[in-house]
């Protein structure tokens, strides 16, 4: 169950404090409400800064309509959630963790390739590292809007059974199209 949109069209601009917040939204919220209590095999998020798409994904998700008004409900969560000294800290080291991780040379090569060809510094990556070290509880209050603007014009797709997706239009405010049975 995926569910994205473009958000450099809402009008945000990329800033660092997204991983902390990816990081925040994929290891609490979406592994309590989606993997936890909805029994999906996993539950993701993420954000392409160079295409500006923000995605929710989910695989082997049994609860197709309760997964999507997860994924509306996120802003909400962001404005309201208790972000301490110490859950903002948790987050840091998660986003920076995936940020720098640890590769062998042949994935060193690639992501360096990668950069070049996106355009990306060595200056545009420190920039990001300060932003993510300088996240405060206010950027996820900001993202929070983004978030609830991007809900009602993102894009829903289902890999999955003419049969699930059947039940769960029984269940949405507005159906999902059924444009091909796998």
């Amino acid at each position: 169950v995926g569910k994205g949109a473009q958000l450099y069209d809402l009008g945000y601009r990329y800033h660092g404090s997204i991983h902390v917040i990816n990081n925040f939204i994929r290891t609490g919220w979406l592994w309590d409400q989606v993997r936890a209590k909805g029994g999906a095999y996993g539950a993701f998020c993420g954000f392409g800064k160079q295409s500006g798409v923000f995605t929710f994904i989910s695989y082997r998700d049994p609860n197709l309509a309760n997964t999507l008004a997860t994924y509306d409900a996120t802003a909400n969560f962001l404005r309201t959630a208790a972000i301490d000294e110490g859950e903002l800290t948790k987050n840091i080291i998660g986003a920076i963790r995936e940020i720098d991780s640890y590769q062998l040379p042949d994935a060193k090569g690639w992501s360096s390739l990668a950069r070049y060809l996106v355009g990306e510094s060595d200056a545009d990556r420190q920039r990001m590292r300060d932003e993510v070290l300088g996240t405060t509880p206010e950027h996820f209050r900001q993202f929070a809007d983004v978030l609830a603007a991007a809900a009602g014009q993102a894009r829903v797709v289902v890999m999955g059974s003419g049969e699930a997706l059947a039940a769960a239009n029984g269940q949405l405010p507005t159906p999902l199209t059924l444009t091909r049975v796998l």
